[in-house]
């Protein structure tokens, strides 16, 4: 393979992986729509489970501790909150919004059981969920 067609396809497989991530950033916060409801952002979360405990972590930016709701469902959590759009000064240009605000909520399926929420705070826009449970 010549050096030229070799530094195309380089260049390629780069653009490639750029398209890629930028995808993947936009589905970083999927809008969904809610049956019978207000359109939400869908959060990002990670989950982690050791043993009986699940450690579930939500990224909500900007959110208040008093505006988020979390419950547990019969198939898993539910959680909700809202979080107040950005204040801008008069006369200012928006260049680029992509942290989303307004109504945000996510539903985490977990396996079928009971839990007791044992741990939940918000902090530095991550909210932070410990949860112990049984499995049926």
């Amino acid at each position: 393979m010549g050096a030229q067609r070799r530094n195309s396809w380089i260049w390629a497989e780069a653009c490639a992986l750029l398209d890629e991530a930028e995808r993947r950033h936009r589905r970083l916060f999927d809008l969904i729509a809610v049956p019978s409801a207000a359109p939400a952002w869908e959060p990002p979360v990670n989950i982690f489970s050791l043993g009986s405990d699940w450690q579930v972590e939500v990224a909500l930016p900007g959110a208040r501790a008093d505006d988020v709701v979390v419950q547990i469902v019969s198939t898993g959590l539910l959680i909700e909150a809202t979080v107040p759009p950005p204040s801008f000064a008069a006369g200012v240009n928006v260049v680029r919004l992509e942290i989303p605000y307004g109504r945000m909520r996510r539903r985490i399926d977990l396996p079928s059981g009971r839990y007791v929420l044992r741990e939940h705070r918000l902090e530095n826009g991550y909210l932070f969920l410990r949860l112990t449970g049984s499995t049926l």
